[in-house]
């Protein structure tokens, strides 16, 4: 006699995703699709657009917005914002540039107290938010206006000007060059670092969100922290070191505009903390916390390269850019809460 094993029946009311809520549950696919079209848009619009060289220039330019974007991606799924991050970048240039030129040392010396000061801003940054409970728009505006200030200050306090001087002679300028702004040519094409070391951050930051117990953290204290510390989840530790990532990208940065430009002015940067958060909100990133990732603000900084050059490349007066940005911020927001509703949308199989 036989029997046969028949399989269980599914469970009554087991959720099933179809593969359409699937799609529109990664939070880069509206990001992808405006990508795209723009980038066919301005293919078709501007022959210029069309050439490997332009494509490259595309890349360095969303490179430049991109690495610092990509730390205040993770802010903000974190739940929080650094509205000094576009500042940050040009203090630790300047830094760099008159301590070295000031006290005559090698600037690898300056590199590492450059980084060294713009970790501890990022630490006080989160430090203050977290201890005092104060929203991170505000402490963070509070430090935008101190720094944007001490650079203007100190820079014409030291060089009688509104700019660093030129740090082209002084020791360890050709090494940190090669680090920080170096290029190659690839047949016609010239391929900056910055473009590598963007791609290797975006890995770097996805591999931690999808695939470390700190990505489960980041996710935890920006959807709920109370929920998150209730379950044992290191709120304030997580907190400071996502200031402090941003903080690092930003110094990252400043070291790459400085050694490729010689020289920086007091004033820059103001404006950009801005085009960071446009970024992580255009690939997906939501306002409120907890969703993100870091492929969407990466397609987010890719938008913002094209756009900066396809207006150029077609012609246009360049002033249209922000009034682009502000259309994609909104349109922005609004399809991350459509696809916010669309992710938990459930089909019964």
């Amino acid at each position: 006699m036989t029997s046969t094993v028949e399989a269980p029946a599914p469970a009554a009311g087991r959720v099933k995703l179809g593969l359409s809520n699937r799609l529109l549950a990664r939070p880069e696919i509206g990001a992808l699709v405006a990508a795209v079209i723009i980038f066919i848009f301005f293919l078709s619009l501007a022959p210029s657009f069309r050439s490997a060289e332009s494509f490259f220039t595309v890349l360095y330019q969303s490179s430049v917005i991109g690495i610092v974007a990509c730390g205040v991606g993770l802010l903000m799924i974190g739940g929080e914002f650094d509205l000094s991050a576009g500042v940050i970048v040009y203090t630790a240039g300047l830094f760099n540039s008159m301590f070295c030129w000031y006290f005559g040392v090698n600037l690898w010396v300056g590199a590492f107290l450059s980084l060294a000061f713009c970790l501890l801003i990022g630490f006080l940054n989160g430090y203050l938010v977290m201890r005092t409970g104060i929203p991170s728009f505000l402490i963070t505006l509070g430090t935008f206006f101190v720094l944007q200030g001490a650079n203007l200050g100190v820079t014409k306090l030291v060089t009688k000007t509104v700019s660093s001087l030129d740090v082209s002679n002084i020791d360890g300028y050709d090494s940190l060059g090669k680090v920080f702004s170096s290029s190659f040519k690839v047949g016609s094409v010239t391929i900056w670092t910055s473009v590598i070391w963007w791609i290797l951050f975006v890995a770097l930051a996805t591999w931690v969100l999808q695939r470390t117990r700190a990505g489960n953290w980041i996710f935890a204290v920006g959807g709920n922290p109370d929920s998150a510390r209730a379950v044992g989840v290191p709120v304030l530790r997580t907190k400071i070191g996502l200031f402090m990532t941003v903080s690092f990208l930003g110094w990252f940065v400043g070291m790459h505009q400085l050694y490729r430009f010689n020289t920086l002015q007091a004033g820059g940067g103001v404006g950009n903390e801005f085009l960071y958060i446009i970024a992580a909100v255009v690939g997906g990133t939501l306002l409120t916390g907890g969703y993100g990732n870091s492929i969407g603000v990466a397609i987010g900084a890719f938008i913002f390269g094209m756009t900066s050059l396809g207006i150029i490349y077609a012609g246009w007066d360049p002033n249209w850019f922000k009034a682009f940005l502000g259309v994609m911020l909104l349109l922005a927001v609004l399809v991350n809460l459509y696809v916010k509703r669309m992710s938990t949308m459930r089909k019964v199989g």
